[in-house]
């Protein structure tokens, strides 16, 4: 069986694309990369200090460097950062170079996973569920401009969730990017 081209996890904060991303990696035996600790451990500091001293622009500047360089391999699994598809570049990169999966949940569900977690400045807000809500708003239709196909976490277990994938993917083995639909517009879900 030939193998899979690269896999590229996208979606909203909270939604497991790390968790996903590693568990994915490891039954497939394949390099994981987590884009936002790659900026981390490149810079030596985290994701709310760059955001401090460099704002967003500053951060999204680096997080398309990052993933040019990683979508470039082969053979990885590849968990963005939530905002990665603002930027057209990351959109177009994604999507020409491996299988793009959107993963979804819902709002509440974002909320419990990343109530905890002081690491999100874009939560570090008045009302972070508002705020999730106007994110999602913003950039669902980006993720699925971008996706190749969409997978729901929402209550699942990491387990199921990579089984999933492993199924759903299957169909592209042997392909490149370009063989890969190239959107999920116009899609419901």
């Amino acid at each position: 069986m030939q193998a899979l081209p690269n896999l590229f996890l996208i979606g909203p904060m909270g939604t497991g694309k790390s968790t996903i991303g590693r568990a994915l990696a490891a039954e497939l035996q394949r390099d994981f990369f987590d884009s936002d600790h790659v900026i981390e451990q490149r810079c030596g500091c985290n994701i709310p200090w760059i955001f401090d001293v460099e704002g967003e622009a500053g951060f999204r500047i680096r997080e398309t460097q990052v993933i040019d360089e990683i979508t470039r391999r082969q053979g990885v699994v590849l968990a963005t950062g939530g905002g990665a598809v603002m930027h057209p570049t990351n959109r177009r990169l994604l999507r020409e170079r491996g299988v793009v999966i959107y993963l979804s949940t819902t709002v509440e569900q974002q909320l419990r996973r990343t109530a905890r977690d002081r690491n999100r400045p874009l939560l570090q807000c008045e009302n972070p569920e508002q705020r999730l809500r106007d994110l999602l708003e913003q950039r669902d239709p980006l993720y699925r401009e971008t996706a190749t196909l969409m997978v729901s976490t929402d209550r699942r277990s990491p387990r199921s969730v990579v089984a999933e994938i492993r199924r759903r993917t299957r169909r592209y083995a042997g392909s490149t990017a370009y063989d890969c639909p190239s959107s999920l517009s116009g899609y419901s879900f």
